[in-house]
């Protein structure tokens, strides 16, 4: 069980894999623009953040760089999760600190698997 953050501005996309993670056991909260997102990563510490990339105001990409670059929050990792699916876009999210890229809509497998292989193994 992780505590995952989801920012993104679409009340569908964030009730999805909101329903699928709680499914897995995660504790989830939501933000709904990428100033709110950085804020919550910063007061509630989650062990994990997806992140969209078209959002109101600033962008995810520039989102997860100021985590990525923030010694405070460097360690959390963070999962782009957008409907941008175009290679420039997945090597540019990485570069920009995300250690992982899906395109939206992951599968629920596919999601859970690409989750677990960024958090710390329990035990």
């Amino acid at each position: 069980m992780a505590r995952i953050l989801i920012i993104d501005d679409s009340p569908t996309d964030t009730r999805v894999f909101t329903t699928v993670l709680e499914k897995h056991g995660h504790v989830v909260s939501a933000a709904g623009s990428a100033e709110e997102g950085i804020e919550a990563v910063k007061r509630d510490r989650p062990d994990l953040v997806l992140m969209d990339v078209i959002l109101p105001g600033m962008n995810g990409f520039q989102a997860t760089r100021a985590l990525a670059r923030d010694p405070e929050t460097a360690a959390i990792p963070v999962i782009i999760v957008s409907t941008k699916n175009m290679e420039t876009d997945r090597v540019w999210g990485l570069r920009q600190g995300a250690k992982d890229y899906l395109v939206k809509p992951p599968s629920e497998r596919e999601l859970i698997n690409r989750i677990a292989a960024l958090l710390p193994k329990a035990g």
